[in-house]
């Protein structure tokens, strides 16, 4: 599959934008984002595991309870979470969607990013919801997916196409996502959208089937968020025989979905909150498939490990380390370690013991900016990959003054 322009208004049938209606003081930042399908659209969600949530999760899943939604309206700068009046600020959101479009409020998911504890004021929604349904566009996607940043350096946009029953489907995401991201189910604020003709609950299974594997993979610092959400509308232009059953059609839209999943996953690991670097942990050997995705996330949140990709540092030692207390069952002597980037690849351990190196070629390969490490167990044939990023003064720096 390759990469094409669009975003989430690369499907047919889509369009988005993104306005400053004065939620953030930054001006210069947008904070409210709309993206709408033309006709009513399979739904499926999954939300954070965290007991703490934001409204905006109750409230989506009680619209989307049917598997249908049209629209998906989402603000930045507040995460309208632990406040008396969050249901009712969601609420309100929604009905506002309805007012300016014409979309049932009951079709709305509503979603929303940013300080915790801090009142939602629904005035400054209410004043640019007119702006915001005016400017939708086909061309929309970057707009919304601005709209949604928080600490975000980078856009985070993607669209394939692919065939399904002869008939070219397209689908499309945007996310959102840079710190406090641990998920234990999906991450952050997703939003993807397709054309392809699917029932929710194929749609519904397709999602979890899939985020064992990249979402739930992905960790910047070990905090899962409150407001995680994962939403895809899937509205059936494309006019293939609708996908309603195990089979081809679903394997090749699973493979569609997992290629935009994916990159999105990178994307998020490498704008982690002060990153220089992506780290991707890939696993393989692995007893069974569990163990691979243990073993890999652990490399991947220990501090240590993080640390030391920021400083070029090949302390491989600190890699057995985090798969020693991982809690997956593995024999350390079978483990070998390499890193890996642009500039070539080293092996560094060998049967659960160093094996020697240049230190120079290792500060080399590690000086990159997307860097691999790879676990080689003697266990078995299943295999992991897991996405996080180094750690690095700055993270400190953004979220020591984060609420001020």
């Amino acid at each position: 599959m390759e990469y094409i322009e669009g975003g989430v208004c690369a499907a047919k049938g889509f369009r988005a934008s993104g306005i400053h209606c004065g939620i953030r003081k930054n001006k210069s930042k947008k904070d409210l984002a709309l993206i709408v399908s033309d006709v009513k659209a399979a739904a499926a969600s999954i939300y954070t595991t965290n007991l703490v949530k934001g409204a905006p999760i109750t409230v989506t899943a009680n619209n989307i309870a049917d598997g249908y939604a049209r629209a998906i309206i989402c603000n930045s700068g507040n995460a309208n979470t632990c406040n008396a009046n969050g249901i009712e600020i969601a609420t309100e959101m929604c009905k506002l969607v309805e007012k300016h479009t014409g979309i049932s409020e009951k079709d709305v998911i509503v979603a929303s990013t940013g300080v915790i504890g801090q009142p939602l004021d629904i005035t400054p929604i209410a004043g640019g919801l007119q702006e915001l349904t005016e400017r939708l566009s086909e061309n929309g996607s970057s707009n919304a997916a601005n709209a949604i940043m928080t600490t975000d350096t980078v856009l985070k946009e993607v669209a394939t196409e692919f065939e399904i029953s002869g008939k070219k489907c397209r689908i499309g995401g945007i996310a959102k996502g840079s710190g406090m991201i641990h998920p234990n189910m999906a991450t952050m604020l997703v939003f993807i959208t397709t054309d392809c003709a699917i029932t929710p609950e194929m749609l519904k299974k397709a999602i979890k089937s899939d985020v064992p594997d990249t979402f739930n993979m992905i960790s910047v610092d070990g905090d899962t968020s409150t407001n995680d959400m994962l939403s895809v509308l899937a509205n059936g232009l494309a006019g293939n025989q609708v996908i309603d059953s195990d089979g081809e059609d679903f394997s090749v839209f699973c493979k569609a979905l997992n290629f935009i999943t994916s990159a999105l996953c990178r994307a998020i690991a490498k704008d982690g909150e002060g990153a220089t670097k992506l780290l991707e942990c890939n696993v393989t050997g692995a007893a069974d498939k569990e163990s691979a995705r243990i073993i890999a996330k652990s490399v991947i949140c220990s501090s240590l490990v993080k640390a030391a990709m920021f400083g070029a540092d090949a302390n491989w030692g600190r890699v057995l380390c985090a798969i020693g207390y991982s809690g997956a069952q593995t024999d350390i002597n079978k483990v070998g370690v390499s890193f890996s980037s642009a500039n070539g690849e080293i092996v560094v351990c060998e049967n659960g013991a160093g094996v020697d190196f240049s230190e120079e070629k290792a500060k080399e390969i590690l000086s990159c900016s997307d860097i691999g490490i790879n676990v080689r167990l003697g266990d078995g044939n299943s295999g992991a990959t897991a996405y996080g990023c180094d750690l690095t003064y700055d993270y400190v720096k953004i979220n020591g003054d984060y609420r001020t």
